[in-house]
C-alpha cells in the first residue's frame, strides 16, 4: 500500500514508509481517518487525509 503524500521537508511528493491508517479527531465530534508514515527519503513523518468510507444503506 504504497501512500505518496507530500512531505514539507522535502518540498516534494514522496512515498511512505511504515504507514498506518489511524483515525483523526474532526469538527463537531466526528472522526477523519488519516494515513500517518514516515518519508522514505528524508524520515520525517507525514500525514495524509483520507476519503471517509461510506456506510452502504
Amino acid at each position: 500500500m504504497a501512500t505518496v503524500a507530500w512531505c514539507m521537508k522535502c518540498g516534494k511528493k514522496t512515498e511512505m514508509k511504515n504507514e498506518k491508517v489511524i483515525e483523526m479527531k474532526g469538527k463537531g465530534g466526528t472522526k477523519r481517518r488519516a494515513a500517518k508514515g514516515v518519508c522514505s527519503v528524508c524520515g520525517c513523518k507525514q500525514y495524509k487525509f483520507l476519503p471517509s468510507l461510506k456506510k452502504a444503506a
